[in-house]
């Protein structure tokens, strides 16, 4: 047998060990006996963690007492709100569904290691990372629990390889219709479903080899890698997401069990080189999660920022960007000019975005946002940029959503050496713009103005801002948006099957909205060059986009992309498209349209937003 040092058993010899969540027990030596195959001998009566796991989502042994539960410790959380163990029952059982780890909940730093043999009493429960409304899986876990250790310096059990061919192609089962779609009932098969894989090694200790990052690490400690690396794949190194019904099966999410210091700024594209291993967890953000004791070594893969081409005197470039909640504090100007002018090649008409008031985050009443726009400005100029004039309208106070106090909005900014902009006055925060025909051509009320602010469909979100401009003669609407985001949907590995998106419901009005918009434009000019534009919060090949698009009045031009390069943000490992530019059809059709989606932030460890920017280019 191992044997304890000295000191740790005149710390803790057959004394106990007490917290308001579980009494943990070191037994000397002596009662120890020989090894952990004499206490599993003794115990062999004893429910097994196979037992408590079984072979659905939900313990039959929830809700129970269990005793003297031998495992090893395979893991230790110390820290945040979910401390704990997990131990492994090193003599596996025959069923393929049924996982021998499970977490033991201590709620205070444990008093066991890694290799400890130990038994466990206390009792099963099913804990909803961010609770039970938010469709998460549940986490089978041991809690107020009694831990005896037995032994120390045991050898881990040996970590169960995850990879391209254990891990199925097939994302989930149907969830049961008698259960409101919830998979939790349905006895795991973990060979044909990937969540039924994953979900059958929950609580042990798994490992990645040589596995590819598909999303940036972030100040959580948290990257995400995919032992697929072929699964749709892109040219940088990324996993598309470009459809509800193929999933990334191979993604997997990697975090620091105890280390963070250690933890690599991952970049998408490289390479988690060597073994990263460690339990298998179930949580709030990302669900499965290999929570890493050994990280492998962080290969590059050399990705680089883009920058798109300069257009030409005759197009006319528009770009959308989100700058993530600027406000004149951040120290993020500098980095955001050097994209608008040397990445982007400074657009002449650019809808930003999440900018900020004045006072930022601080809820003092201020909505204004000049400092915040002039500050960007004045940072173009300094990056050798052209010094871009800005139309914008302030919300009313706390009426848009976003981070409470910085009343977010969507400014334009444009280069007055190339476009005009047509000013006509009485637009605010809560009076529509609309569209009259002058002279056989649309023209807006109010520009800039809103676009039917007072819309049910706009409560609590950014409403669109709608300008006039004028290139070489010809108009050009534009609509700015940020669609609601969404937040509040369930997650890819939700209990639910499909998972629900609650958040569409305000984006189809939204999109409803901004189109029957650009139908009256059209209706009064069939003809007219309208573009809207902006973080859509939603894919192209959604129902939001579909409505944005009804009847022909706009088209998405992302889609004019190869199928790999669209995206504009990466989340959960899957890169997406957030950020869209739609168009008329005299502007789809009219003047040698290009778009380019430009990688300059979402794919970086150390982004200054996290969404990609996007230009369009034309000849109206």
């Amino acid at each position: 047998m191992a044997s304890t040092s000295s000191a740790r058993l005149a710390a803790l010899t057959v004394a106990a060990v007490c917290s308001a969540a579980s009494t943990v027990v070191l037994t000397s030596p002596a009662q120890a006996g020989s090894a952990p195959a004499q206490a599993a001998s003794a115990d062999a009566a004893s429910v097994r963690v196979h037992d408590i796991q079984g072979s659905t989502r939900l313990s039959p042994y929830a809700g129970k007492q269990v005793a003297d539960v031998a495992g090893i410790v395979t893991g230790v959380r110390g820290y945040g709100s979910s401390k704990g163990f997990w131990i492994q029952d090193p003599r596996p059982d025959a069923d393929p569904a049924t996982s021998e780890g499970v977490f033991v909940f201590t709620g205070s730093a444990p008093e066991v290691a890694a290799g400890d043999a130990v038994t466990v009493s206390g009792t099963v429960s099913e804990y909803v990372p961010g609770g039970t409304s938010s469709g998460n899986q549940s986490l089978t876990e041991i809690t107020r629990p009694t831990v005896t250790v037995v032994s120390g310096g045991n050898a881990l059990p040996a970590a169960t390889t995850v990879s391209a061919r254990s891990v199925p192609r097939a994302y989930a089962p149907e969830g049961d219709e008698a259960a409101n779609g919830s998979v939790n009932g349905l006895t795991l098969r973990p060979g044909k479903y990937a969540l039924d894989h994953y979900e059958s090694l929950e609580g042990m200790n798994v490992r990645v080899a040589d596995a590819r990052v598909v999303g940036a690490s972030d100040p959580y400690t948290e990257l995400w890698v995919t032992v697929k690396p072929w699964e749709h794949a892109n040219r940088r190194g990324g996993t598309v997401y470009g459809s509800y019904d193929a999933q990334n099966t191979g993604r997997l999410q990697i975090q620091s069990l105890g280390k963070p210091a250690d933890f690599p700024d991952a970049t998408v594209g490289d390479t988690l080189a060597g073994t990263t291993a460690g339990p298998l967890d179930y949580n709030q953000y990302g669900g499965y999660t290999l929570v890493a004791s050994e990280i492998g070594t962080l290969e590059s893969g050399g990705l680089e920022r883009e920058s798109t081409r300069r257009h030409s005197a005759r197009e006319l470039a528009v770009a959308t960007y989100n700058v993530e909640n600027l406000d004149p504090s951040d120290d993020t100007f500098a980095a955001h000019a050097d994209t608008i002018v040397h990445r982007l090649k400074s657009p002449d008409i650019v809808s930003l975005e999440e900018i900020q008031d004045n006072s930022g985050a601080t809820d003092d009443g201020t909505v204004a946002a000049d400092a915040t726009v002039g500050k960007l400005i004045d940072a173009v100029v300094a990056a050798g940029g052209p010094r871009y004039a800005w139309r914008g309208i302030d919300p009313v106070d706390k009426a848009d959503g976003g981070q409470p106090g910085g009343n977010i909005r969507q400014a334009f900014l444009f280069n007055p050496e190339r476009v005009s902009f047509t000013d006509r006055e009485g637009g605010d925060a809560t009076t529509a713009t609309g569209v009259r025909k002058v002279r056989g051509k649309a023209a807006l009320t109010l520009s800039p103005g809103r676009v039917d602010p007072a819309n049910p469909a706009w409560e609590d979100s950014r409403k669109p801002l709608a300008g006039e401009f004028v290139f070489r003669g010809r108009t050009v609407f534009v609509i700015a948006n940020h669609f609601n985001s969404k937040g509040g949907d369930q997650g890819l590995t939700a209990r639910y099957q499909p998972p629900a998106r609650g958040s569409e419901t305000q984006r189809h009005l939204q999109a409803k909205a901004v189109n029957t918009f650009v139908k009256e434009i059209l209706s009064a000019q069939k003809h007219a060059d309208v573009i809207a534009l902006g973080d859509i919060n939603d894919f192209e090949f959604s129902t939001t986009t579909r409505i944005l698009e009804d009847d022909g009045a706009l088209w998405s031009a992302v889609k004019s992309l190869p199928r790999g390069e669209r995206y504009s943000y990466v989340y959960q490992g899957n890169s997406q498209v957030l950020d869209q530019i739609l168009v008329s059809p005299s502007v789809r059709h009219g003047g040698h349209l290009s778009y380019d989606s430009v990688h300059v932030n979402a794919e970086f460890h150390d982004q200054i937003s996290d969404h990609d920017p996007q230009v369009l280019r034309f000849r109206p």
